[in-house]
């Protein structure tokens, strides 16, 4: 009972202060560790992954530009943080995962298949939160490389507490300063059909 008391008027003093529950627990992180929630800096444009380019001739609306009437990070609500951790866990279950064994040859970005590799996951959640009502600014595809030299495809969600990465290779999001890769390119918030270089990052 008085440890229930002493978190009451710890929240109270927080809020006294101005500091946001949203912000101190959504990510199940410490306050010490906001200096870890960065955004991803975007360097000089590049080229599109041409798997990418095929995928937008087969799903057009998934990357037709978006009209704009507010512009950078969204603001991560309590209701969007279960939207992201329930359609994470989501797609991470009902996909199986499928090795692509032909390299770029057999890339193959699909929405909803029953079998599929990172590509598939990565462009299946960004329809779903689409169609919850997430800004495309704030949902974009992300190619990196991991540890092993692999190149991986991951969801990169741009809120006004930092870049979160959705990954159907981790079962929790992460911050962009904490996922273990090497960043190569990503699409740009005002068109996502334009990518762009991304630079070191600095934690």
């Amino acid at each position: 009972m008085r440890k229930f008391s002493a978190w009451v008027v710890m929240g109270a003093a927080a809020i006294a202060l101005g500091f946001q529950p949203v912000q101190a627990g959504l990510l199940g992180m410490p306050m010490g560790l906001q200096s870890a929630i960065q955004h991803i800096k975007l360097e000089s444009n590049a080229l599109a992954p041409f798997a990418y380019t095929q995928f937008c001739a087969r799903y057009v609306d998934e990357c037709r530009k978006r009209l704009m009437f507010r512009g950078g990070p969204v603001k991560l609500t309590a209701e969007r943080w279960d939207q992201l951790n329930e359609v994470n866990r989501a797609v991470n279950r009902d996909i199986i995962p499928e090795r692509n064994e032909l390299g770029l040859a057999g890339e193959t970005w699909l929405i909803g298949p029953d079998r599929g590799d990172c590509n598939d996951y990565a462009v299946t959640k960004r329809h779903q939160l689409l169609a919850q009502g997430w800004p495309a600014r704030a949902l974009l595809l992300s190619e990196v490389v991991t540890n092993s030299g692999e190149h991986h495809l991951v969801l990169v969600v741009r809120t006004k507490n930092g870049d979160l990465v959705l990954d159907n290779l981790s079962p929790s999001i992460k911050p962009w300063a904490r996922a273990p890769y090497r960043w190569v390119r990503i699409q740009t918030p005002d068109h996502s059909r334009l990518w762009a270089t991304i630079a070191s990052r600095r934690v």
